[in-house]
C-alpha cells in the first residue's frame, strides 16, 4: 500500500490559518516556529483527510468552530510555554 502525499492532519491547516490570522506566523525564527507548531499539534486530536475541499464541504459549521477553539487554546498554551522557556535563564 502506498501512502499518498495528500494525506494530512486537517488540524495543521486550521493551525496555520489561525497563526497567520493572529500575526504569529512570523514572530519566531523557523526553528522555534517548527517546535511551536509541534507543541500546538501535540495537544490536538488527529483528523486525517486527503482533500481540504472535502472537509470544507462536509464539516458542519459547529464542528469547525469547535476545532478552531481547540486550536486557539493549544496556541495559547504553546505561547505560554515559549514565554516560560524564554524567561528561564539557561
Amino acid at each position: 500500500m502506498k501512502l499518498h502525499d495528500d494525506v494530512h492532519n486537517y488540524y495543521e491547516k486550521i493551525m496555520l490559518d489561525l497563526l497567520i490570522e493572529r500575526g504569529l506566523s512570523t514572530q519566531y525564527n523557523d526553528e522555534v516556529m517548527a517546535d511551536f507548531c509541534c507543541t500546538i499539534l501535540n495537544q490536538l486530536p488527529a483528523r486525517y483527510i486527503r482533500y481540504d475541499v472535502d472537509m470544507a464541504f462536509y464539516l458542519p459549521q459547529h464542528e469547525r468552530i469547535q476545532m478552531e477553539k481547540r486550536v486557539n487554546i493549544a496556541i495559547d498554551v504553546a505561547m505560554s510555554q515559549v514565554a516560560k522557556k524564554r524567561a528561564t535563564p539557561e
